[in-house]
């Protein structure tokens, strides 16, 4: 099929997305806008915002909302970003004593400009919050820091309760997806954390052209490296610039995987469409 064909594959009924609204989606957007914050939920376009902001949970980025990577599948702005800003662990901190979160998912851009990658304002940031909310909490999403143990060990020793780092998808695909990512640095990575005793957890997209084997084979490789929860959802086309939809897989399929990934061994999955990394995030908490 050509491109131009596959740029108007219609969208199926069960993609369709609520428009966000309602009273704690505008207190949670104050709260955002008020502390001069960055989410995922926006820069991402994510499917999800207004079901979990209506919620009063948010996933905040952190290190700006300019990332050093130019990956053809995701939403956020690439470029040169704007200096480290020292204050935002207090902000965020803030935020989620504001929002009077239980649990709060932090992320952030790649930062390949910084010499630590940004892992110092990581666990800063983490240490904050604990500080500000005892008792919170707290998923991290992190990039890969180029591999480099002491940049991921600083996150692992600020103690989050969750650290996952996405594949985004299977093997084969992976060049064509993700900008300087590779599919096998990110099992070291994903080993790495789980070796330190913190609950690692990855996710992929749907798609972009994998097949059932490969899906299957991605599991197989996310639980050698000691990964146990996992998220599976469909990818989305941001702009006209991204890559396009091969597929858009039914709620069945998901099922199955899901399923399948429960029988081979994972604690927890969340595979549906509209699953984003951290939806439903406060659940695979031990």
């Amino acid at each position: 099929m050509s491109d131009e064909k596959k740029k108007h594959i219609k969208k199926p009924e069960w993609l369709k997305i609520r428009l966000p609204g309602g009273k704690n989606f505008a207190k949670v957007k104050e709260i955002v806008e008020g502390n001069k914050l960055h989410t995922i939920c926006s820069s991402g376009n994510c499917p999800n915002m207004g079901e979990c902001w209506n919620a009063g949970t948010a996933t905040f980025m952190i290190l700006g909302d300019i990332c050093t990577r130019s990956c053809r599948f995701c939403a956020t702005k690439t470029g040169r970003p704007l200096p480290v800003d020292v204050d935002e662990p207090l902000r965020v901190a803030d935020s989620v004593k504001k929002m009077n979160l239980k649990h709060c998912v932090i992320t952030s851009v790649d930062r390949d400009d910084l010499a630590d990658g940004g892992s110092a304002h990581w666990a800063e940031t983490i240490v904050q919050i604990k500080d500000k909310n005892p008792g919170v909490t707290i998923e991290v999403l992190i990039p890969d820091f180029k591999g480099i143990t002491t940049d991921i060990d600083r996150v692992i020793d600020a103690r989050p309760d969750i650290i996952s780092h996405n594949l985004e998808t299977v093997r084969r695909l992976t060049p064509a997806v993700r900008s300087a990512a590779s599919y096998e640095r990110s099992l070291l990575v994903l080993r790495h954390i789980a070796n330190r005793g913190t609950v690692a957890k990855s996710g992929i997209m749907l798609g972009l052209g994998e097949t059932k084997d490969e899906v299957l084979q991605t599991m197989d490789d996310l639980l050698g490296a000691g990964v146990s929860v996992m998220t599976i959802g469909q990818y989305l086309r941001p702009t006209l610039s991204h890559l396009p939809v091969e597929a858009y897989i039914t709620p069945e399929v998901f099922e199955e995987y899901r399923v399948a990934g429960i029988r081979k061994g994972f604690r927890h999955i969340e595979s549906r469409p509209l699953v984003r990394s951290s939806y439903h995030a406060e659940k695979h908490v031990k």
